[in-house]
């Protein structure tokens, strides 16, 4: 597996992300938009469709959704759009003052809109925990659980469970909440008799993570860290965890499904710890990144569009069905995982 330590390979890393190996470079530029990459697949989308195309028509009202990291980027469109679409939003952030001034933004421009904001850290299990009890003691039903906040490329830090930063955040944070509000989303699936969805927002990047893929041996190991190995770490596990809540769901007969998606790479502030390549996706990025509306589209599609209706298990990029990486695939690497993120958030 390429380590990402050169200017080089980073680039390598961003070239990767930004266009999927699913969309031929060829493709041409057309209505005078600066996105490059148009075709579309099976699904009728593309990578250029946007959230409101992708749920054109669908009706949310009755679901409840919480959605992480819903303060900015593809989180607070992703809010946005589940509301337009009669979704009771319930936007998960660690900025309360940012979240409520996005939450008003949404209730401004669609007046009907269901939205609240709730507090929660993904990097404090105890932040998690609050969150998980506060909501269950609220009484509401949860149709739709969207994993979406992210950090990427940190330097080396550790959580306040003295866990890697990446790991503990993009991964962990959001395994214990998952499983912490499973027993209610399985209530409201049963009471409703309508399926249940988790969608965890991976990458691409996850084709980056360390040649062992998980280190449990060296999570908290600073000598060996690579920030952007770490960050295809904790995307793999993203996927890793879909896979096997898909497992033991389907063993328990639950009308819940589990997916992983890469989201296509977005100019928001994801690149901030990247340096010069913070600049170079500003410079470019209106020719080679999605804007948030297209960013957003996957997590909506996988959400809402009917065409995903019993599918679970699988990852998605550009609103289709895509391949992940071998090791992505390796249900015995999600088995240990499951058992090793259990220990942590005992």
């Amino acid at each position: 597996m390429l380590a990402i330590n050169s200017v080089k390979a980073k680039l390598l890393l961003i070239l990767i992300i930004t266009c999927p190996s699913s969309i031929p470079l060829s493709s041409p530029q057309t209505e005078n938009e600066m996105w490059l990459f148009k075709r579309k697949g099976a699904s009728g989308f593309s990578s250029s469709s946007t959230a409101e195309e992708v749920t054109h028509g669908i009706d949310g009202s009755g679901l409840t959704a919480i959605v992480t990291g819903a303060s900015s980027g593809i989180g607070s469109e992703t809010s946005r759009v589940l509301a337009l679409r009669g979704v009771h939003v319930i936007m998960a952030v660690r900025n309360m003052t940012a979240g409520k001034d996005v939450r008003d933004a949404i209730v401004k421009e669609i007046p009907a809109a269901k939205v609240d904001t709730m507090e929660l850290d993904l990097s404090s299990l105890a932040s998690v925990k609050k969150f998980a009890s506060e909501f269950k003691s609220s009484g509401r039903p949860l149709n739709l659980l969207i994993n979406n906040a992210g950090i990427m490329a940190t330097p080396f830090m550790l959580s306040k469970d003295n866990i890697e930063l990446q790991f503990a955040t993009n991964h962990l944070g959001h395994f214990l909440l998952t499983n912490l509000l499973l027993d209610k989303m399985k209530e409201t699936a049963r009471k409703a008799k309508r399926e249940g969805k988790i969608v965890n927002v991976s990458s691409e990047g996850h084709r980056f993570a360390y040649s062992e893929g998980i280190r449990f041996d060296r999570i908290n190991d600073p000598k060996s860290y690579g920030s952007y190995g770490a960050y295809g770490q904790s995307k793999l596990a993203n996927i890793l965890h879909a896979n096997e809540l898909t497992r033991r769901l389907k063993e328990d007969g639950v009308d819940i499904t589990a997916n992983s998606l890469h989201p296509g790479t977005i100019t928001t502030n994801l690149f901030r710890h990247m340096g010069i390549f913070n600049g170079f996706v500003g410079s470019l990025g209106k020719l080679l990144l999605k804007n948030v509306p297209q960013g957003a589209s996957t997590t909506c599609y996988v959400a809402l569009n009917p065409q995903v209706k019993g599918v679970s298990g699988e990852y998605f990029s550009d609103n289709n069905l895509a391949t992940p990486s071998a090791m992505a695939k390796d249900m015995d690497l999600a088995k240990r995982l499951w058992d090793f993120s259990m220990d942590l958030v005992k």
